[in-house]
């Protein structure tokens, strides 16, 4: 199969034409010529000046300029496709963006759903400072979960925006029991008891 570029040059050569000549006959700068006969795409000019070009050289050789030129764009066509092979990589484009934006946005967010249930459902923290009992008054300690609500042998007792309460209690028989209990806004509780002897 020939080339655009074997034809214009066998021609040239045929009919003992030199490039000034045909430059001159054309109007097509040396140059030019020069790339269309050595197959050159990088010399070509812009189209449609490139097809104009071959069609008017192919003219000045008398040829075919429409089969010249459909050789040529073939040829041209056939280089260009072979030298640019698809780009098969990765590649950051304002979609993939837009999705690891929304996809990252709803891990987030269903994290923070998942720490808040867990959070609200799980008992209260309770810890409670045991005194010794060398008198009939004692007064109990603790720390639980500011939100929560503690009673101290089924008595109210107030918490701090820290946690932090206590409260004074009276031993009325040889063998007291407290029992301290820490509720949670969802009903979860937490209790712990010593028996004081």
């Amino acid at each position: 199969m020939k080339k655009a570029a074997d034809i214009l040059e066998s021609t040239r050569l045929d009919k003992e034409l030199n490039y000034a000549e045909i430059s001159h006959k054309t109007r097509i700068p040396i140059r030019y010529l020069e790339a269309f006969e050595k197959d050159s795409p990088a010399q070509f000019p812009a189209e449609p000046y490139c097809s104009l070009m071959v069609k008017e050289y192919a003219v000045a050789l008398n040829l075919n300029p429409e089969e010249v030129l459909s050789l040529f764009r073939r040829d041209h066509e056939h280089q260009s496709s072979s030298s640019s092979s698809p780009r098969r990589g990765f590649g950051i484009t304002p979609q993939l963006t837009y999705t690891i934006f929304i996809v990252l946005s709803l891990v987030l967010f269903s994290g923070y759903l998942l720490l808040e249930y867990i959070k609200y459902n799980r008992p209260p923290y309770l810890k409670v400072t045991w005194p010794e009992a060398k008198s009939k008054i004692i007064e109990i300690k603790g720390e639980t979960d500011p939100e929560s609500t503690v009673k101290i042998n089924n008595d109210l007792v107030v918490v701090d925006l820290e946690g932090i309460f206590k409260k004074q209690i009276e031993l009325s028989t040889p063998e007291a029991k407290i029992i301290v209990e820490s509720r949670s806004p969802a009903g979860k509780t937490t209790v712990t008891e010593k028996i004081f002897k």
